[in-house]
């Protein structure tokens, strides 16, 4: 389907759903832990959905309450080969997969989309040095044997969802292991997040500079209830929009402590010029004197086609650099960030790790292609508010991998 997005400023409030990156993380460990327990995660994003049916395929009893209550029975694996039907979810693919070495099970990891291009070196490499038997076969991953306790090595800066998989893959292994984050660490919050999923289920690493020294801690023990927090990645495009508003744009449901590291929005948003006003459980944003800035995407890439949207209406120019990463996302987000910005009337140039936007005070409007990709979609209803004319979004239903809601959130602001 086609969305189409009238111009202008928007006013008003929105509540996020819960983070989907923290929601992987939680249902993960309730599954592995030794009694029933409850997840609360309100909307279920295409993501969240696509772990819950492997979680439930390797064994686990999930039942979808309302309000997204998920009540979680410990996992109890059996034999026989697996079919996982990850969808387009990088984090379902990358967690599950130690994991079920972990769980000695035989598996078929099925992808969708661009996830069967996506990488997997080194992590491939490392399981397989310690037990597992890896076939790639298309849209098809096949996995066997017993992942074996040891000493791993991964360096920091490919995906920190490898490092986040064996984290909470190992303790489920007799005896104690290592592990080593070699170089330097990007989306480092990510990580930071599955330890703290990790302290609650009782199963967290002792940490020692750049190793981690993970216990035998067997079934994991979670609370009997946890609640999922907002999301500050989907967040983002509409504290962007309150950016561009005079009235501004408040976003509650999110923790201001959290360790997400797409809160980092906030300051990013402060040194474009916009005002950021926090509050207890939410954020107002309101347009400032917006100017251009370098912004490093090494620890926030998911941040990057929001904040280009944004920076293609703010004075001056905008550097986004260390990207590379966005070129193995969903789609090159590189390549569809620029294509829609200058679909819209900006000013835009692709480099090989980044870009350099022109701002102007206000675009065109148009249609905007999404590519398929969740981001690039909510990127273009940010880049709407400082358009002329309409802007048509391709593919629009591509939001119901992190924000199903996302249209309808949209619709309620008021156009001012």
């Amino acid at each position: 389907m086609n969305a189409v997005v009238s111009p202008g400023a928007r006013a008003g409030l929105v509540r996020v759903p819960a983070s989907k990156s923290r929601a992987h993380r939680l249902l993960i460990c309730a599954a592995l832990s030794a009694e029933p327990c409850t997840v609360v995660c309100g909307t279920l994003s295409e993501d969240i959905l696509a772990t819950i049916r492997c979680l439930r395929t390797l064994g686990a009893g999930i039942d979808i309450g309302p309000e997204g209550r998920l009540s979680v029975t410990p996992l109890i694996p059996s034999p026989g080969e697996k079919l996982l039907l990850c969808g387009e979810s990088g984090s379902t693919l990358r967690f599950l997969l130690p994991v079920t070495g972990a769980l000695g099970l035989d598996a078929v990891f099925r992808r969708e989309g661009r996830l069967a291009q996506r990488p997997l070196a080194p992590l491939d490499a490392e399981l397989t040095a310690h037990g597992m038997r890896l076939e790639d076969r298309g849209s098809d991953l096949l996995c066997f044997g017993q992942l074996r306790p040891g000493g791993y090595s991964l360096p920091g800066n490919v995906s920190s969802q490898y490092i986040s998989g064996l984290l909470m893959a190992l303790p489920l292994l007799g005896t104690p292991s290592e592990l080593e984050v070699t170089g330097p660490v990007e989306s480092s919050g990510y990580i930071d997040m599955t330890l703290d999923a990790l302290s609650l289920a009782g199963a967290a690493p002792q940490i020692s500079g750049s190793r981690y020294f993970i216990p035998a801690s067997g079934r994991f023990s979670m609370p009997r209830e946890t609640v999922t927090e907002g999301d500050w990645s989907g967040a983002a495009f509409f504290l962007c929009m309150g950016a561009l508003s005079p009235s501004g744009v408040t976003v509650t449901g999110l923790d201001l402590s959290s360790r997400q590291g797409d809160r980092a929005i906030l300051d990013v948003l402060k040194s474009f010029g916009a005002a950021v006003d926090p509050s207890d459980g939410g954020v107002t944003v309101r347009r400032g004197h917006l100017t251009g800035q370098t912004v490093d995407a090494r620890m926030i890439p998911d941040l990057i086609p929001a904040v280009a949207a944004l920076a293609a209406c703010a004075e001056g120019v905008t550097h986004i650099i260390n990207a590379g990463r966005l070129r193995l996302k969903e789609s090159d987000r590189l390549a569809t960030t620029a294509a829609m910005i200058a679909s819209l009337g900006g000013s835009v140039l692709e480099t090989e790790d980044g870009l350099t936007i022109r701002g102007i005070s206000s675009l065109d409007g148009g249609t905007a292609g999404s590519a398929g990709d969740h981001r690039i979609a909510m990127a273009a209803a940010v880049a709407a508010c400082a358009c002329a004319g309409s802007v048509t979004v391709t593919d629009a239903e591509c939001v119901a991998k992190s924000y199903p809601g996302f249209w309808e959130d949209l619709k309620r602001l008021e156009v001012c």
